[in-house]
């Protein structure tokens, strides 16, 4: 076994933090036969070039869900803007061409690095539940779970306090000029891209028949005459636009969002539909600025928002992994693939038991990522079979099992997202995470064009020790987990995604993708993924299934047949859907920048992702 803190060499020399490529070109051309078309722009074979080229430049880059967001953080960058200034433009627009997945109603937690400093700084932008909200009060209204849509599941819109928060912290651009490109959007409008229409679940075709039964709003302005829209129709939104051109002109944007006719509009609205957000709620939100928290893998150091998000578990599944000798298992092998979901399995039931606000419940975090405790849940790793408990550590004792009788299994054992990542020529980093008030879960205002988030459904009405209990100010846990990493002590790369409770899963195969295996970005986002829905998910009704892996087939027959052998429940996915990744990385000693995004987006026609380079 390796500690997760130390380096290790491969077999050939190679540093396996990040150095050998998984693959190289001798490994997999074959030289063409002489007779072979002398017309032949290529000869050798492709299966190991990525779709997508490495995109490199000097001055500045942006990744992200949408060429219109990218080309807005762009716009910043060649106006003098930095890294901060780009990633907030970017967000709003997001909010604007992808309401399927996130609108300005919602959260976005952030990590920042401030060029010229070596620290990452937190953003908790996260919701905050109203004054009102309790067990009781959602228990009085004959509810079990807090609902998974609808005004009851509405707290504190956070999104646009964390982006005002970095950007008078860390950008250089006022807030009227980062906001131009999504008000000149919402105003005068822009192409419908398939995944606004068609997207499984959570696209206006999917969400039709709710729209014209329950949410009028919704409906005129996502259905008018009851139609959907075509792909390529343009789209405006004028209720958001007047939002945006009212922020512009404010004073002090956020008092006129949390404080005046904006959180006014947003109390009325719940009040007439018997919410429990209140305008006093809006008055008294913040956004927490906090430190990450982080862990060393060989010469990488990856950092995550803390407990209140998943990324945590992240950091525990790799530690995890790194106990085990990386070069003898490799890249998509058998056992790569069973080490990944049983060690998944083991930080993902830590995160059931232990995740919550730390603000109001008490977190074992120094425990959860130390080695000692991690060495000892490693070793309940069985390479030879599956295992089909739900098994948290003994966190408080130490101790590699918490006892059955103290664990919390849901009652049933047996959404949306985008992502933004900016740099500069500077070093500055932002990893923006937006997410929330998406237009399939809640009725869109009418006087301001976007709805409110839902993210309240994550939390639990009971036992009184469940750590995500509903309390009154308490931030609920949430998928939400923005990535940025450092390599040889230095700033390296931002990198994020979209999917529930899947992100974690995915952006940590990217990681060791880059980390462990030494791939480029294009080659660590197109990698085969998978998931595992072995956990209780942070959505309500919390559901999971037992030892359920969903699998992308380029992992190969053989693989697949294998973990079935092992005892998983495999399940093989439509290829290209499993994770939606992009990238964006610094090199403080060349100054050479590169990004990156996941061909996944268009290919499951859930959004544009694009990226750009100057």
């Amino acid at each position: 076994m390796v500690p997760f803190g130390s380096s290790q060499r491969n077999a050939a020399g190679g540093d396996l933090a990040g150095r050998q490529p998984f693959r190289g070109p001798e490994s997999a051309f074959r030289y063409a036969s002489p007779a072979m078309s002398r017309r032949a722009y290529r000869i050798l074979p492709t299966e190991s070039t990525t779709f997508h080229p490495r995109l490199m430049g000097r001055r500045g880059a942006v990744a992200a869900n949408s060429y219109f967001s990218v080309n807005a953080g762009m716009e910043m960058l060649h106006a003098g803007g930095n890294a901060i200034d780009a990633a907030v433009a970017a967000t709003l627009v997001e909010g604007v061409v992808n309401p399927q997945m996130h609108t300005i109603g919602g959260e976005c937690p952030i990590l920042i690095r401030p060029a010229g400093e070596n620290r990452v700084v937190a953003l908790n932008g996260n919701m905050a539940a109203p004054a009102r909200a309790t067990p009781e009060a959602f228990r009085a209204r004959g509810l079990s779970d807090v609902p998974d849509s609808g005004i009851l599941a509405a707290g504190v819109p956070a999104a646009f306090h964390a982006l005002l928060t970095a950007l008078s912290r860390w950008g250089t651009m006022p807030f009227r000029e980062v906001v131009a490109p999504a008000l000149e959007l919402a105003k005068n409008g822009f192409p419908v891209s398939e995944g606004l229409v068609r997207q499984h679940k959570y696209g206006i075709a999917a969400m039709r028949e709710r729209f014209l039964r329950e949410w009028p709003a919704s409906a005129a302005l996502y259905c008018p005459g009851g139609r959907v829209p075509e792909v390529g129709e343009t789209f405006r939104n004028p209720a958001l636009a007047r939002v945006f051109e009212h922020l512009a002109s404010a004073r002090d944007p956020l008092e006129a969002f949390y404080r005046g006719e904006i959180a006014e509009e947003i109390a009325r609205f719940s009040r007439e539909r018997d919410g429990l957000l209140a305008r006093e709620d809006l008055a008294a939100f913040e956004t927490r600025i906090e430190q990450p928290v982080c862990l060393r893998f060989g010469d990488t150091e990856l950092f995550k928002t803390g407990f209140w998000s998943q990324g945590p578990a992240e950091l525990q599944t790799i530690a995890l992994m790194w106990q085990f000798d990386f070069a003898a298992i490799g890249f998509g092998t058998a056992d790569y693939c069973h080490l990944l979901i049983e060690a998944m399995k083991l930080a993902y039931a830590d995160r059931e038991q232990y995740y919550g606000d730390p603000a109001m419940t008490r977190v074992p975090g120094d425990v959860l990522l130390s080695p000692e405790y991690t060495k000892k849940r490693a070793a309940l790793i069985d390479m030879k079979r599956a295992n089909r408990e739900l098994r948290p550590g003994d966190a408080w004792r130490g101790a590699a099992l918490l006892p059955e009788a103290e664990r919390l299994v849901p009652k049933d054992w047996g959404a949306g997202t985008v992502h933004v990542d900016a740099v500069d020529a500077k070093g500055n980093i932002a990893s923006f995470t937006p997410s929330g008030a998406w237009i399939s879960s809640a009725e869109v205002i009418p006087a301001l064009g976007f709805p409110l988030s839902v993210r309240m459904m994550t939390f639990y009405l009971g036992p009184e020790n469940h750590p995500n209990v509903v309390a009154p100010g308490k931030r609920p846990r949430t998928t939400l987990t923005p990535s940025l990493a450092f390599r040889g002590g230095r700033p390296w790369m931002a990198f994020g995604t979209m999917g529930g409770d899947n992100q974690g899963q995915w952006l940590l195969q990217f990681y060791l993708c880059r980390a462990a295996f030494g791939m480029t970005i294009p080659q660590a986002i197109e990698a085969p993924r998978l998931s595992s829905e072995h956990t209780p998910g942070f959505f309500a009704p919390h559901a999971a299934e037992p030892n359920r892996v969903r699998i992308e087939p380029r992992f190969g027959e053989d693989v697949i047949e294998e973990l079935r052998r092992r005892g998983h429940d495999v399940d093989v996915a439509p290829d290209w859907t499993e994770g939606f990744v992009s990238a964006a990385e610094w090199n403080a000693d060349t100054g050479l920048i590169e990004a990156g995004c996941d061909p996944r987006g268009a290919k499951a026609e859930c959004f544009p992702s694009f990226a750009n380079v100057f």
